[in-house]
């Protein structure tokens, strides 16, 4: 496949001008012309892009690319070497951020409400006029003890949880990443419960007084399920 019908196949797929994100979304660095083997991982990282070129890729696509709008715009150091690595092996960088988040059929957040067995699914989770998340109902609700172990079993480690919420749980938001801050999305939706995820030192006491479970399962694993 040439590497402009990837990049315009998974742009269309994804709608990658839908959500304003915090860098370029779609072709980030441009590669060799024709693509055979493409790796894919959740962060640009030259860790990533050794074994890619390893492996013979001709395209890496990530969930966390590079060139965000916060990064310097001196090159040099790390940045330096994921170029050079990504040019010597004429290496092609796709990067797929919120547009992946909130996509309704391929999205994590979709995928991982799927997975946990939520019925009732919808969009959840206000971002810049989108809704990036998801929140529905689990029918038998779950115990917080059944909660943990279906997070666990899905998304394998141990989530860290703060069990405040009303038990059995009917109700879970979630968003994948590090949303901590849309937990005050869950509290005001009067959601038995939110999964995300990272946490903040505040959030335990939230939790508490707001009476509503938060559960942390980690950045990586909620979204490489």
């Amino acid at each position: 496949m040439h590497r402009d019908e990837l990049v315009s196949f998974l742009d269309e797929l994804l709608d990658v001008h839908s959500i304003e994100d915090f860098g370029p979304q779609g072709l980030q660095v441009e590669g060799k012309d024709d693509v055979r083997k493409v790796a894919v991982g959740v962060t640009a990282s030259i860790e990533l892009f050794r074994r890619a070129a390893e492996w013979g890729a001709d395209a890496v696509i990530c969930h966390h690319g590079m060139l965000w709008d916060f990064d310097p715009r001196i090159i040099k150091g790390p940045l330096r070497e994921r170029l050079r690595i990504l040019f010597d092996h004429g290496i092609s960088l796709l990067g797929y951020h919120l547009v992946l988040d909130a996509h309704e059929e391929h999205g994590n957040n979709a995928l991982l409400a799927r997975e946990l067995g939520l019925t009732d699914v919808e969009p959840f989770a206000e971002y810049r006029g989108h809704l990036l998340g998801r929140r529905g109902r689990f029918d038998p609700p779950l115990s917080h003890t059944e909660l943990e172990a279906r997070v666990k079993q899905v998304l394998g480690g141990d989530p860290l949880m703060f069990g405040f919420g009303p038990d059995p749980v009917r109700t879970l938001g979630l968003v994948t990443g590090g949303a901590v801050n849309d937990f005050r999305q869950a509290i005001d939706a009067g959601l038995d419960a939110y999964l995300t995820g990272e946490v903040k030192e505040h959030v335990q006491e939230l939790a508490r007084e707001e009476k509503v479970t938060y559960v942390s399962a980690g950045h990586y694993r909620t979204e490489t399920f």
